[in-house]
């Protein structure tokens, strides 16, 4: 396959989701993997009983049988791991590291899977071979080295297993830090924290079965065409049978629009399909406060209007009485708020958030689902704290059909939390691994993301271990994250594909090729499971299909294991016997985890099993044993304090976002087709009105550069203009090509996560064309 891009076109898109676009994109990745046999028998099985779950998001599996249960995002997460291309010895032989940093993102991860350790060396700017007993004796090395273990940074992706992730947290906390830096930092951190304080846990109430007893559904900042297609199908027959299903969202998706369902053939024939929502509002950026606000208000209008003329009541007092706290308060914030404040910020007027609010009113069930343009603001936790006082004013918890439903991004995200991938852990675990493993556990609170980059930039921090994930180009600020990283003494990639990150390298490095979801992972006694936790809070098994590219891959518990062996020997148990079956491992995280007692046998249960979510059976784990209503007021302004305190206005306010053809930092090729854009990802989408005001024509190459009080310029440049139904004032694009724009002091109030959906930018003619990375011939 040539890696040239076709000729770059934008063309507004106007088809359905889905359709015949998704089958010819499946049948193209497909066929590019090299293997295409093999990978059709892999992705039947792909979410099924006894087959491996599925790489990509973290929605949930419908409990129904069915042959074909993978979306056209989740086919190509599948294609893309289970590729014959290998990056090995005699590849990293013919490029350097220098040539390679030349290679954009897309023909990074395009050359395959990597097979082999490999350590950098410097003198010659290439990778070299390692054994893996070398390559973990110098790891152990550097770790053992240090003045203290807070000198180490320990990052984990969301596609980590349990089994992984649980040696992982016990590995780190026995060699004494809480130094998680973890993906879910930069994306859901807010609601972890806001649910954490509201109801008592950081996760959804839902399951996959509510949606199909909702009356209303809520889709606040959320792109599922795009993120998490398997949605769409639940939201197309939540129309079908009445319900409602209300998005608000600044970019009108093509996902949340209208739907072909692929496996339907009469549907496909008669190039039919049907609707995905019934009401669509645009907020500002940052906006979905004052919208929840908004209609919270006027419930509490109608409320006082039904008391006063003895009707029935809008507010479900019973279950307020019983299981709240706070209501007098943030009734009193609703009064003080003003009308003017909430349209201002909302950028919707008072007809549209009437209309809003009487929806929600008139549903008895309401399921409120979210995702990163809720999470990525400065006051996302007030956000989604509102999001739950609304629920909580109508008794939408703990009832069928209804509830909190935070769309978590990669496939074990939030089984990684729930292992103990936590820089900030509960006092709980923290106990019941001291009393199981008999060792003094690090108390102290480690550091995040943002806290482990300032870490290593200041020289705090010497070594990072990264556990899959591309945390050079996923992480904001990248020139200084890059900076961060090649000033460590110690850098380690666990990793199936090549990719930024293993360019930014410390003055030591090395690659560890682990096996991916789609591989056979056989151990000494036999062929292992691993399992991950989805956003219904549902525990899968995941068996592998395909058999490994090369006998020097390992699994990333196998991994972890040899690392902790070399650092810590038998300390606090035999790492080596363990990773001979993971039903051992399993047996650990239930002596330990809540929720997870009888592990091994309850995972034979088709399908998995359900870990109970306190919030859904109405048991609040918080201090006062009851849900609170948060009053919080409204942001000043929507811009940052920083931003303002320059002096400048910004020309527009930036949104960083996936293409289609892409998953978080994976680009699976040069396209996006919902948006019309073709052979290109250097672009801009900007209403037309703001390109005239601005002076510039659409088509044009601009400049972008951030607004940030700190001295620091970020810049990047040669994006073209794209005219875009976009709301006025807002822009969007695409990341990681626009990271290096996100501030890394710009963090949620908080949760300390990036502000990556309200970016304050200036845009300028660009000065010339950006050089256009050349390709190289790979050496297959």
């Amino acid at each position: 396959m040539s890696l040239q891009p076709e000729k770059p076109r934008y063309r507004p898109y106007t088809g359905a989701a889905a359709g015949w676009g998704a089958l010819r994109s499946v049948a193209y990745s497909w066929l590019d993997s090299k293997q295409p046999l093999k990978n059709l028998r892999a992705l039947l099985k792909t979410n099924q009983n006894g087959g491996f779950d599925c790489p990509g998001c973290a929605w949930g599996d419908s409990p129904e049988d069915g042959a074909v249960k993978f979306c056209e995002n989740g086919a190509k997460a599948v294609n893309w791991e289970a590729t014959t291309r290998r990056v090995d010895a005699s590849f990293f032989a013919l490029y350097s590291v220098s040539q390679l940093r030349e290679q954009s993102d897309y023909w990074l991860e395009y050359q395959g899977r990597l097979t082999e350790p490999m350590r950098y060396d410097a003198a010659s700017d290439h990778y070299r071979p390692i054994g893996w007993d070398e390559a973990y004796a110098l790891i152990a090395k550097h770790l053992n080295a240090l003045d203290n273990p807070d000198q180490a940074e320990f990052y984990t992706s969301g596609r980590t297993s349990n089994e992984a992730a649980f040696l992982y947290q016990l590995f780190v906390r026995a060699y004494g830090s809480n130094n998680f830096p973890d993906c879910s930092n930069m994306c859901h951190e807010a609601s972890g924290v806001a649910l954490g304080e509201s109801i008592g846990v950081g996760k959804g109430s839902v399951t996959f079965e509510d949606f199909a007893q909702a009356d209303a559904i809520f889709i606040l900042g959320q792109n599922p065409g795009t993120n998490h297609p398997r949605m769409l199908e639940p939201l197309r027959e939540a129309v079908a049978r009445g319900a409602q299903v209300v998005c608000f969202n600044p970019l009108k998706e093509r996902g949340l629009e209208r739907f072909q369902h692929p496996q339907h053939a009469l549907e496909m024939l008669a190039n039919g399909s049907a609707p995905l929502n019934t009401a669509f509002f645009r907020p500002a950026l940052g906006g979905d406060m004052a919208a929840m606000r908004g209609i919270a208000k006027l419930l509490l209008f109608w409320e006082r209007e039904a008391q006063s003329k003895g009707e029935p009541s809008v507010f479900d007092h019973a279950f307020i009485e019983q299981h709240t706290i706070g209501l007098d308060s943030y009734l009193a914030m609703l009064d003080a708020t003003s009308w003017e404040d909430i349209e201002q910020q909302s950028d919707l007027d008072l007809v549209q958030l009437e209309q809003a609010a009487r929806i929600y009113r008139n549903a008895e069930r309401v399921i409120v689902c979210w995702a990163m343009g809720i999470t990525q603001h400065r006051h996302s936790v007030a956000t989604i704290q509102e999001i739950t006082n609304l629920q909580l004013l109508r008794g939408n918890l703990g009832k069928p059909g209804a509830g909190l439903c935070p769309v978590r991004g990669h496939s074990n995200v939030q089984g990684d939390r729930t292992m103990g991938i936590n820089e900030r852990p509960p006092v709980a675990l923290l106990d019941a691994l001291e009393n199981r493993f008999a060792f003094q556990v690090p108390r102290q609170s480690g550091h995040n993301v943002v806290e482990a980059i300032e870490a290593m930039l200041e020289g705090r921090s010497k070594v990072f271990i990264g556990l899959g994930g591309n945390f050079a180009q996923a992480t904001p600020d990248s020139p200084r994250v890059h900076q961060a990283l090649q000033q460590c003494a110690l850098t380690v990639q666990i990793s199936t594909k090549l990719n930024r990150s293993h360019l930014t390298a410390g003055r030591d490095a090395l690659i560890l090729p682990c096996l991916g979801r789609t591989d056979i992972d056989r151990q000494a006694s036999g062929p292992q499971a691993v399992t991950v936790e989805d956003s219904f809070s549902m525990i899968h098994a995941s068996h592998g299909q395909l058999e490994p590219l090369s006998p020097l891959m390992r699994s990333e518990p196998a991994i972890v294991a040899g690392i902790a062996k070399a650092t810590l020997g038998m300390h606090p148990l035999d790492w080596e016997a363990l990773i001979a079956d993971y039903a051992s491992i399993r047996r650990l995280i239930a002596d330990t985890i809540p929720g997870f007692a009888d592990f091994n046998q309850r995972l034979l249960s088709p399908g998995g099993f359900h870990l109970n979510n306190p919030a859904a059976s109405r048991l609040w784990n918080t201090a006062s044993g009851r849900a609170s209503f948060m009053a919080s007021p409204l942001p000043e302004s929507l811009l940052d304090e920083a931003v303002r305190s320059t002096g400048e206005l910004p020309d527009l306010t930036l949104q960083t976002l996936r293409s289609h053809d892409q998953y978080n930092t994976t680009i699976y090729g040069l396209d996006d087709r919902y948006r019309g854009v073709r052979g290109q990802r250097r672009v801009i989408f900007v209403n037309p009105v703001d390109i005239r005001r601005l002076g510039f024509e659409p088509g044009q190459q601009v400049d972008i550069q951030s607004l940030w009080n700190d001295g620091i310029e970020r810049k990047v440049e040669g994006f073209t203009l794209l005219a875009f139904d976009i709301p006025p004032g807002q822009a969007a694009a695409y990341y990681p090509e626009t990271n290096p724009l996100v501030p890394l002091t710009s963090v949620g109030i908080g949760s300390h996560t990036p502000t990556s959906k309200s970016v304050a930018i200036r845009l300028y003619a660009a000065q010339e064309n950006p050089l256009v990375a050349g390709t190289l011939t790979t050496a297959k």
